[in-house]
């Protein structure tokens, strides 16, 4: 029996339209449950766009974007952690708990795990656009996960951080979750996107590239690493310069394939980065 220190770790980037089916999630953490159940750590990372969009919407906060991220006001930084600390996060805690599971929900705040500074969006003419309290992870503790782990907790933990100067900070999930991934050393980081990985030609599901190497990541950006995919690889370059084992990205609508994904080096619909 491998004792529990010596498990290994799987960081799980949870996202995407799969959130948006409940049957699809409950799917979905029936397999972290079996995954532990398989003598795995799993932390699992969320984040929650479109329950932000409803949840603004709701409060009559019009969503702007700039470059991608969206305007981030004082105001919007209120709904927008509580669609994700209070809607999403609590909702995930619940089913694994119903699931069997011991679930801890948890933001970057909390046990001060994530460290942002705010982050500036510079447009075409180079100018820097300030989108309020969006932030780019500095720094992580993860001495908290590693506590909970250590006593067979599910760590839940949703992409909010906070700034020394006492601001919170919007932070994007999959950026928030590599750099994660990285500082715990994780065996496996696996995010979960809507196709089965990375495709050479993202019209041909037939070009699925199942192995990578990270300095070939690299070469791709900006060529066949475009649109959604940009921060997901980027969140796997940054998991890996950290100390991740491996990245992975696979299709979180499939996720009767989830275990098999991580325990088979050479399963066919993910694609696999190492160093």
């Amino acid at each position: 029996m491998e004792s529990n220190e010596n498990k290994e770790l799987v960081l799980l980037k949870y996202g995407g339209n799969a959130m948006l089916n409940d049957k699809l999630t409950q799917q979905i953490l029936h397999k972290v449950i079996e995954l532990s159940a398989h003598g795995y750590h799993v932390v699992l990372v969320h984040g929650g766009g479109p329950f932000i969009k409803e949840n603004l919407a709701r409060a009559g906060i019009e969503s702007e974007f700039a470059g991608g991220h969206r305007k981030t006001t004082p105001e919007a930084m209120k709904y927008i952690e509580m669609a994700l600390k209070g809607d999403v996060n609590s909702r995930l805690v619940r089913i694994l708990n119903e699931l069997g599971g011991r679930a801890v929900g948890l933001s970057g705040k909390d046990g001060k795990i994530a460290r942002a500074n705010k982050r500036f969006f510079t447009n075409e003419s180079g100018d820097q656009i300030d989108i309020g309290q969006v932030g780019d992870v500095v720094d992580m503790d993860t001495s908290l996960i590693r506590i909970l782990l250590k006593n067979n907790y599910f760590p839940v933990i949703t992409s909010v951080a906070y700034s020394e100067e006492g601001i919170d900070y919007n932070v994007n999930a999959d950026m928030f979750a590599g750099f994660l991934a990285g500082k715990l050393k994780a065996n496996h980081f696996v995010l979960l996107t809507d196709v089965d990985g990375l495709m050479k030609d993202p019209e041909d599901p037939n070009s699925l590239m199942q192995s990578l190497r990270l300095q070939e990541l690299k070469a791709l950006m900006g060529t066949t690493i475009t649109g959604g995919m940009i921060p997901k690889t980027e969140a796997c370059k940054v998991a890996l310069e950290l100390g991740a084992e491996s990245a992975i990205i696979t299709n979180g609508t499939k996720p009767d394939y989830l275990t098999e994904v991580i325990q088979n080096k050479e399963y066919p619909l993910a694609t696999k980065i190492k160093h």
